[in-house]
């Protein structure tokens, strides 16, 4: 049996990055023509790759992080935002040039909509990954069309694929399914899933060991799945500081651990 040599801090995560604008607003504007003042506005990296990047190199992982990242200033202040010691920025240029880029309107309960400014796509359908797959402990894998060819080839090389899926509705042709059948560990969450536990259980027999979806202030629903069978968790809700209620924006917050309680 082959063993594969692997360095436990060493991840690649691929996905978007984006440079965004945050404005913060009391409620969000009703669907009329009409102006709006927010009370504060941020520019800043986003972008769900940025922020796990970001995220596993202050907690000590070496990341190699493969993005689409254009020519423009936005790009600039993207890759000036991910310069880390513990960050190798594998940035694949865009066919036009430009960085992902949004606006987020964000209300004072943290509801947010998200308006894309620029959405680019790769120079070629199948950029070469650049580097080798070789030792790493895990691949986190975020939903992009770049990130697609990637699922097969961590698969083959045996890296342990973990997806966040966001608000996937669970269709059986939908975008995300290429991810999901490629995942050892998925995450979802429950914003258009009308039956949370379905959902799960669909995940695991797809071939997933772990499959979490997080429902808000409500918590978390989790299945893990070994040799003796199915292991289901329902989590609580942690008491958090200083969290500012925007995915799209890079935070940091402090979380105090929370027991878990299990259904079985």
């Amino acid at each position: 049996m082959l063993v594969r040599e692997v360095d436990a801090t060493r991840v690649i995560v691929s996905g978007p990055v984006a440079w965004n604008v945050t404005a913060r607003l009391e409620e969000l504007p009703a669907p009329v023509a009409q102006t709006v003042f927010a009370q504060a506005s941020t520019e800043g990296i986003g972008g769900t790759s940025a922020g796990k990047a970001l995220t596993l190199a202050g907690l000590g992982a070496h990341v190699t992080l493969r993005t689409l990242v254009g020519s423009d200033d936005a790009g600039q202040r993207v890759l000036g935002a991910l310069a880390h010691p513990s960050i190798d920025v594998h940035a694949m240029p865009t066919a036009d040039g430009l960085t992902e880029r949004h606006v987020n309107l964000i209300d004072a309960s943290g509801s947010r909509v998200s308006v894309y400014l620029e959405l680019p796509q790769p120079v070629e359908a199948e950029h070469p990954l650049g580097p080798g797959l070789d030792g790493f402990a895990a691949a986190l894998v975020d939903l992009a069309a770049h990130s697609v060819p990637l699922l097969g080839l961590l698969r083959d090389a045996q890296v342990p694929v973990w997806c966040d899926v966001h608000d996937d509705d669970g269709a059986g042709d939908g975008y995300c399914r290429p991810f999901t059948a490629a995942a050892h560990v998925v995450i979802a969450s429950d914003a258009k899933l009308a039956d949370v536990d379905g959902y799960l259980a669909a995940r695991v027999a797809e071939g997933a060991e772990l499959a979490v979806c997080t429902r808000g202030g409500l918590g978390s629903v989790a299945v893990h799945v070994d040799e003796d069978g199915e292991h289901w968790f329902d989590v609580g809700t942690a008491e958090v500081r200083d969290v500012v209620a925007d995915g799209a924006v890079v935070q940091r917050s402090r979380m105090r651990r929370m027991p878990l309680s299990t259904s079985d």
